[in-house]
């Protein structure tokens, strides 16, 4: 389906209006008046991009003030912004490559942070015996921050029980996490407390914070070397005029966030229980089980998110709830999934 609008809640569809549940505006900042005048503000102050290197004999303020409030928000040492969350994980990568000995991985990662010959941390449920040896040796374990099909944080207690005589670094994608979960939506890397040696965080900054780009949050000195990485020094920054932005709209974020917590906690008071359905009243993915049910949402006019991952992946269903949905279209919305049982 093709449209010629901003799909918010409301889109057009062959002159036919459609309630839409999908995307990954979870803040609704695309079509908020007050984060677009501000993002225009920005624009007229720094132009509609800038092509250079980051590490150019000209630097610009912008980044400054956008990184510092990323790593105040997210409770890091230091971030920097790149050009998309997907650049964000391979500079990680790239980096970790020379570090780590052996990377492991949690539940199917997001390819942003996947490395070829990394080994699962589980293994029929049981947890990677490797990781329990005496072997020292430097590891690298990469999880989304919300695994795929799920809809509470990652459960890192695991890494209470990894061997004393491996020096772990951890690297979370928090894309689907960071602006939604936590005080103000700082997302889960402040609250990690593992013994870890060093956590990183890598997010795309164009889902709910509603701009093109993406971060890295880690300590000051992981942040140094990823700004030393060629791949860094030879690509353009983040548009400046989206980072500026970051630091003016925080009042802004607060109150979208707001929003939708008070959207889905509306929600958990009016759905009723059902086998077919993965809902958590603090996450704004709803995944459903049935087929049939995606049909039944279609044909009341509710249009929600449905893709593959993969080419050979079957579908993935979920309803995705934003701050700019309204009481009524909740209302419509659980309706139908309270009226259909399987």
């Amino acid at each position: 389906m093709i449209v010629n609008q901003f799909p918010d809640r409301i889109i057009e569809i062959n002159q036919e209006q459609y309630l839409y549940f999908g995307g990954t505006a979870y803040l609704g900042l695309p079509t908020n008046a007050a984060f677009r005048n501000l993002v225009i503000q920005n624009i007229l102050k720094w132009g509609t991009t800038y092509g250079s290197s980051r590490t150019a004999n000209i630097q610009l303020t912008a980044y400054d003030a956008g990184e510092k409030f990323l790593a105040s928000h997210i409770g890091s040492e230091s971030t920097v912004t790149v050009s998309s969350g997907m650049l964000a994980g391979k500079l990680v990568v790239e980096k970790l490559k020379k570090q780590t000995d052996c990377f492991y991985h949690l539940n199917e990662i997001h390819s942003a942070i996947q490395i070829k010959n990394s080994v699962p941390v589980f293994i029929n449920e049981k947890l990677n015996h490797h990781l329990l040896d005496s072997k020292s040796e430097k590891i690298t374990i990469l999880t989304d921050g919300v695994p795929s099909f799920q809809t509470k944080p990652v459960d890192l207690s695991f890494l209470e029980e990894i061997s004393i005589h491996k020096e772990i670094t951890l690297v979370v994608d928090e894309s689907h996490s960071l602006g939604i979960i936590g005080e103000n939506g700082s997302g889960i890397y402040a609250s990690i407390d593992f013994p870890v040696k060093r956590k990183i965080l890598v997010s795309s900054l164009g889902k709910a914070f509603g701009l093109t780009g993406g971060v890295i949050a880690s300590d000051s000195e992981f942040i140094t070397e990823v700004k030393e990485l060629e791949t860094f020094t030879s690509a353009a920054g983040m548009n400046p005029a989206f980072v500026q932005t970051l630091s003016g709209a925080f009042e802004i974020y607060k109150i979208q966030h707001q929003k939708l917590l008070d959207n889905l906690s509306y929600i958990n008071s009016i759905l009723k229980p059902n086998d077919n359905i993965k809902f958590d009243k603090n996450y704004p993915l709803i995944y459903l089980l049935s087929k049939e049910l995606v049909e039944a949402l279609k044909n009341e006019n509710i249009i929600i998110a449905s893709f593959k991952y993969t080419k050979e992946a079957e579908p993935l269903n979920r309803i995705v709830v934003t701050a700019n949905h309204t009481k009524e279209d909740l209302d419509k919305l659980v309706g139908v999934l309270n009226n259909y049982s399987c």
